[in-house]
């Protein structure tokens, strides 16, 4: 098995000291991938090739970037077996999973190519004489950029197509869960032809991180960050980038509420619960964690949903499956430590049960109250629970009885009541009759509360990733009183 190299300045290369590091295959236990260690010298090295690439990318016109970010889209799509088996390998998600990934991610490159010409300023009045006063925007620099494992490609490509698109540089880090997954990203843009520097790549052992990352962010090269991942990190992330006056874009964890009226199409309310509480295990940051039902037609939504979840194919990620691995024993623990408290408190199995190993079923627990843990913590699995209450106000308060604020839904008959209780809810993102689970590359993506801030996507996307700049021209002769 050939190791995953860094990539700095365009070029190949191994981490000092020749360190390397393995992600075992969840399923098997077997090396999935050996892959370059950096350190600190090597992440910083990444920068400095950034750095050096930044102004001529910058000054590159946007038909060219354009062009680069479309033609690195056809090269994802080329290699979508490719990412489908690192995908599985390394995170144990079902081979449609990891298809699924690249056609959104290549959908991203190209919506980030149609940025490239919207990055746009105005003219302001101006008070003075003779004064042409214009807000303008600029790229920023490098752009240091952390992705995670769950939806690899996906979040991977999020995390540099904009930046790219703007005309910023790029260093992409790693997860250490899936360091080839998201080598495979830059070794599209590479093949693509975008010049030596403009995108560099770097791998490094769990260890090495908080030491790689906060030398990164506190290096006077770097001018923005992006990170997605949990709440914990994210607010150390957060803590550093304020320290160095660095601004970033935060993407943080979830306990995404889905609301059913009592006037829900039931059926079309099970189909999206499904989707949004099981699609890639669970493993989502928009993932459904908390089913709030009318008790109006909470019985018939549960034995729906509980008879869709027992039907959802589980099991070996190489299958005909809907669920495959879950992303590490840890998950299993934490999961059924979930499931024991809910059980232990009063609450109801209804779907599911208990998982031994990475392969876990969809899982459900009826009778959810506050006082338990699967209400509160964020499961990032398969096992999720469902609170019945009686009426709007009540439904929206604990939609809202969260620290996060990511992902939301709500199902309703009447539509303008379904929409008055979305915009009640405390949320980044909210579906009407819609799954929590939902991403298009043109759309504003982030949270409020803990869950975040900032957005990526589309025209808010390119004004978190430049600066805004006041320049005037002075026109004529200009009065001065001395």
């Amino acid at each position: 098995m050939s190791t995953v190299m860094l990539s700095i300045g365009g070029k190949d290369v191994p981490a000092s000291g020749d360190a390397i590091f393995t992600r075992s295959n969840p399923v098997t236990g077997e090396v999935a991938t050996t892959a370059a260690a950096a350190g600190v010298d090597d992440a910083l090295a990444a920068v400095e090739a950034a750095h050096a690439a930044f102004h001529g990318w910058a000054a590159t016109g946007p038909g060219e970037r354009r062009a680069l970010l479309l033609a690195a889209a056809d090269v994802m799509e080329s290699k979508a077996d490719e990412f489908a088996e690192a995908v599985t390998s390394e995170t144990g998600a079902p081979g449609h999973w990891g298809h699924f990934n690249v056609g959104l991610a290549a959908g991203m490159l190209r919506e980030a190519a149609s940025l490239t010409t919207q990055v746009r300023g105005e003219v302001i009045p101006s008070n003075v004489p003779g004064s042409l006063s214009m807000g303008v925007r600029q790229a920023a620099g490098v752009t240091f950029a952390m992705a995670p494992w769950n939806a690899p490609v996906i979040l991977g490509t999020r995390a540099v197509a904009t930046p790219l698109a703007v005309g910023n540089t790029v260093v992409l880090k790693a997860s250490e869960t899936c360091p080839r997954t998201h080598r495979l990203i830059v070794d599209c843009l590479l093949e693509a032809g975008l010049p030596d520097g403009v995108v560099n790549f770097v791998s490094h052992a769990a260890d090495d991180a908080p030491a790689l990352v906060e030398a990164v962010i506190a290096d006077d090269r770097t001018r923005r960050v992006n990170f997605t991942g949990s709440t914990a990190v994210g607010r150390i992330i957060g803590r550093l980038c304020g320290e160095h006056l660095t601004p970033v874009v935060l993407e943080l964890g979830g306990k995404a509420p889905l609301v059913v009226l009592d006037d829900a199409d039931v059926d079309a309310a099970v189909d999206a619960a499904a989707f949004g509480a099981f699609a890639n295990s669970g493993q989502i940051c928009m993932s459904t964690e908390r089913i709030i039902v009318d008790s109006a037609v909470a019985d018939e939504f549960v034995g729906k949903l509980a008879a869709k979840a027992d039907g959802l194919p589980t099991g070996d990620p190489n299958g005909q499956v809907v669920l495959g691995s879950v992303v590490d024993d840890e998950t299993v623990e934490r999961c059924n430590d979930l499931i024991d408290d809910a059980l232990a408190k009063g609450g109801s199995l209804v779907a599911g049960e208990k998982a031994t190993d990475t392969l876990m079923r969809p899982t459900l627990v009826d009778g959810v109250t506050r006082g338990m843990k699967i209400w509160t913590d964020e499961s990032f699995g398969p096992v999720k629970g469902i609170m019945r209450v009686d009426g709007v106000d009540q439904a929206v308060e604990m939609a809202n009885d969260t620290m996060y604020g990511l992902s939301a839904a709500v199902f309703g008959g009447d539509a303008a009541r379904a929409l008055d209780v979305a915009q009640r809810i405390e949320s980044g993102i909210c579906h009407v009759n819609g799954p929590t689970v939902h991403d298009e590359a043109q759309m504003p993506f982030g949270g409020v509360k803990d869950s975040g801030w900032g957005r990526f996507g589309g025209i808010a996307g390119v004004h978190e990733f430049t600066d805004l700049r006041w320049i005037t021209v002075q026109s004529g002769p200009r009065h001065y009183p001395f």
